[in-house]
């Protein structure tokens, strides 16, 4: 019997197939889901599906369908996507949807990324508490579900070379100078959509040679994990763009959602920084807009947004908060330290292909190499995130505060402290695991380094 508990995150549904859940289940979610959508005002009867290169994601959708199609509505089946991709299916066709991907976990995880018409989140406080509580209801029963046979249709739908479409429309690449491209798909669905948005089926108009890395969709991810945040995975990155001679190397994670970049030099750029490049660029479009940043993006971010004239405001770590506070603000982006970019223009959800279309934007509209223009962002060193497996978080947490009597405390998520030279780090805990995470800033790297050292030895004391 499956424990919704255990699988039901924050933001989405994650865990192993099959002793954590399977077809059952995801039928179950299926007409929970579907169950959710008929008690409220959603437009429409349909619902758009979606899944990624994993060898369990066909099923587990095709049965997530069964349920949806049990309780009274229709399936708009998009086949493989990127996790944007569905996102731009509901947007454009004002349509809830389901993403089967586990992202950059390994092979023998998945799960689902469900939304509201218009790309709209669902995360614990917002739908994904009640879809678990129906479906662990439906699972309890000891009889099948009553509901009947699936009887309202799919529709086979190809949503790709309209996503591109839509998103070449917002980013005009046609003029920009010449560009070497490395692109590491890391085996997932950046495999399936760079072509069609910056390769082989534009290139006769666009001036990009791309040089494709593990482009081959194999959900065993046999060259590397498809998460970038770990440095260990953008060593093949690194390599090819110096090998090549590129001016820019992009990595994306499984389901394509989220971007890194790398310099010519083989040197990854922060997400603080593209996230300042990115809403400089949108300001530019949008004077006098609001842009929405992570707590833990480096404090040159709003400093930057201000300077173009645009209004900073600072979110929590997550992209149901980041959303969330978008819609609130009607802000015109925003951007997190887990490069997770949000766009106005594409529903207010994140995707990882616009982000990197604006980078290269801004790096061939002018003739400086990236490590220059990228510089320019970058304003303090940050030491990236480091985990800390951590038995009582609480105790821990409230210890490190008490060292710091003087700073300024801010717990807007999890425990940040500031310091008068402009030093900052922040301490939260994980979610799912007994981790606490900590992020460094400071203005010198000698100031970082301490800072960061005295931290983690009160942490793993």
């Amino acid at each position: 019997m499956s424990d919704l508990s255990q699988i039901v995150k924050a933001y989405d549904v994650r865990g192993t197939v099959p002793d954590q859940w399977d077809e059952r289940t995801a039928e179950a979610l299926g007409a929970a889901f579907a169950q959710l959508l008929n008690g409220s005002d959603e437009p429409g009867d349909a619902v758009a599906i979606g899944y990624d290169m994993r060898g369990t994601s066909p099923g587990l959708a095709a049965a997530f369908a069964a349920g949806v199609r049990a309780e009274g509505r229709s399936v708009i089946e998009i086949g493989l996507a990127s996790t944007d991709m569905l996102y731009f299916a509901a947007g454009s066709l004002n349509l809830p949807g389901a993403m089967f991907t586990a992202s950059h976990n390994p092979a023998r995880y998945n799960g689902i990324k469900m939304c509201r018409a218009g790309a709209r989140p669902i995360g614990q406080d917002s739908g994904l508490a009640e879809i678990r509580d129906r479906a662990q209801a439906l699972l309890d029963k000891d009889e099948p579900r009553p509901a009947g046979e699936p009887t309202r249709a799919v529709e086979r739908r190809d949503m790709l070379p309209e996503y591109a479409a839509y998103l070449r429309e917002l980013v005009d690449l046609s003029q920009i100078r010449p560009l070497k491209v490395v692109v590491d798909a890391g085996n997932g669905m950046a495999g399936h959509t760079v072509p069609s948005v910056l390769g082989d089926a534009v290139l006769s108009t666009l001036p990009l040679e791309i040089v494709p890395l593990y482009f081959e969709l194999d959900g065993n991810f046999p060259n590397h994990e498809a998460n970038p945040l770990d440095p260990a995975n953008l060593v093949d990155l690194q390599r090819a763009v110096v090998k090549h001679g590129a001016d820019i190397g992009l990595a994306f994670d499984g389901d394509a959602d989220r971007c890194f970049v790398v310099d010519e030099r083989g040197e990854p750029v922060s997400p603080s920084a593209i996230t300042a490049l990115v809403a400089a660029r949108e300001l530019g479009k949008y004077p006098g807009a609001t842009v929405i940043h992570g707590l833990i993006t480096s404090r040159a971010v709003p400093e930057i947004i201000r300077e173009h004239g645009g209004e900073p405001v600072v979110a929590r770590v997550g992209h149901s908060f980041i959303k969330a506070e978008m819609a609130r603000t009607n802000a015109v982006f925003g951007g997190e330290h887990s490069a997770h970019y949000y766009f106005r223009d594409f529903w207010f959800a994140d995707t990882g292909m616009l982000a990197a279309m604006h980078t290269l934007a801004a790096l061939g509209e002018q003739s400086l190499p990236l490590s220059v223009l990228a510089g320019e962002y970058e304003r303090y060193v940050a030491s990236g995130e480091i985990n800390s497996t951590v038995t009582d978080q609480a105790a821990t947490m409230s210890d490190v505060r008490g060292a710091y009597p003087d700073a300024v405390a801010d717990d807007l998520d999890g425990l940040t402290l500031r310091f008068p030279d402009g030093a900052w780090f922040n301490l939260r805990a994980s979610n799912t695991e007994p981790l606490l995470r900590l992020n460094v800033e400071a203005p010198t790297r000698d100031r970082m380094i301490s800072l960061r050292d005295e931290v983690l030895d009160r942490v793993r004391r």
